[in-house]
């Protein structure tokens, strides 16, 4: 077993309660499966996610990625996904570091570069996997030993974080990084409309309202918000909805039907054959699984309960 391995089996075995376990570190979270887990649905925001022992896999519209120990997946949009754990055993458990990435930090230290990683003219991947290995995973052990002396977090940690950004943008994937960063690139004119759909997920939208926003012409805005996210504006929008539904409903804030007038649903019943397709069981079921998981201390690993905003 490596250091981080080693380091992360260390901390969770000092831990009380379950996985996930919060760390001093604001936005740094340590992920510990002694057992394979079933997919769960999220709300994945910017972030890095390192695999130290064991192997996950991640599903963002029609594209699946695994990543497993030494590597990373690099989320570097806001997007509905599907997660599961499926290495993973009680003598080998699947270590994962997870913390959020702050792209004006990523930016920052780009624009200091002398020679900055070349972007294309195209909108790129939102999300991949790379190699977390050598001078990345030197930086992710240090922000694990880190927890130790909890006295140095403020100083240190904003200093390793821009480390991590400066190998990340310099790597084989620095391309893909930075143009998620730069102010004026496709990859970003698409997040601003992005962040347009996430603000008003329950209302109608149309594709060319968004496709304004960016700056382009209706079908480059779709193509490239596909190529971003792996799914399109109405794919986006719809999953948007289900996850808050859910969130609604498991929080017993409101019963189905209710749940989906609230996030812009006409007809109920369409509503629930969208949320049965998208998480297996029809949403009244469902609803009461969750919470019953809860009260148990059984949520499934990253199901995502946060209100969509």
């Amino acid at each position: 077993m490596d250091q981080l391995a080693e380091a992360l089996l260390r901390y969770t075995e000092r831990q009380s309660g379950e996985s996930p376990f919060v760390t001093a570190i604001g936005g740094m979270a340590i992920m510990r499966s002694d057992h394979p887990k079933p997919p769960a649905h999220m709300l994945s925001r910017p972030a890095l996610c390192i695999v130290a022992q064991g192997a996950k896999w991640g599903t963002f519209g029609d594209h699946r990625l695994e990543y497993r120990a030494g590597q990373a997946l690099v989320i570097g949009v806001e997007t509905p996904s599907v997660g599961r754990v499926f290495e993973a055993s009680p003598g080998e458990p699947c270590l994962v570091l997870a913390f959020e990435l702050d792209l004006a930090i990523v930016r920052s230290v780009a624009e200091g570069l002398e020679a900055p990683p070349r972007a294309s003219g195209q909108a790129g991947r939102g999300v991949f996997v790379t190699d977390f290995q050598g001078p990345l995973a030197d930086c992710a052990l240090r922000l694990v030993r880190l927890l130790d002396t909890p006295e140095a977090i403020a100083t240190l940690y904003p200093v390793i974080m821009r480390e991590i950004c400066y190998w990340l943008l310099t790597g084989p994937h620095g391309g893909d990084v930075a143009r998620m960063t730069l102010a004026n690139s496709p990859s970003q004119r698409v997040i601003d409309a992005l962040h347009s759909l996430r603000r008003r997920f329950s209302q109608p939208v149309r594709t060319r309202d968004l496709a304004a926003i960016a700056g382009m012409s209706p079908s480059a805005f779709h193509r490239q918000f596909k190529a971003l996210t792996a799914m399109t504006p109405l794919q986006y929008q719809k999953q948007l909805r289900l996850l808050e539904a859910r969130r609604l409903m498991v929080s017993g804030a409101v019963n189905v039907e209710a749940a989906s007038f609230q996030v812009g649903y006409e007809s109920p019943s369409q509503f629930s054959r969208e949320y049965a397709r998208m998480f297996g069981t029809p949403p009244k079921r469902d609803a009461k699984q969750m919470q019953v998981a809860l009260w148990e201390d059984r949520a499934p690993a990253g199901a995502d309960l946060v209100a969509v905003q």
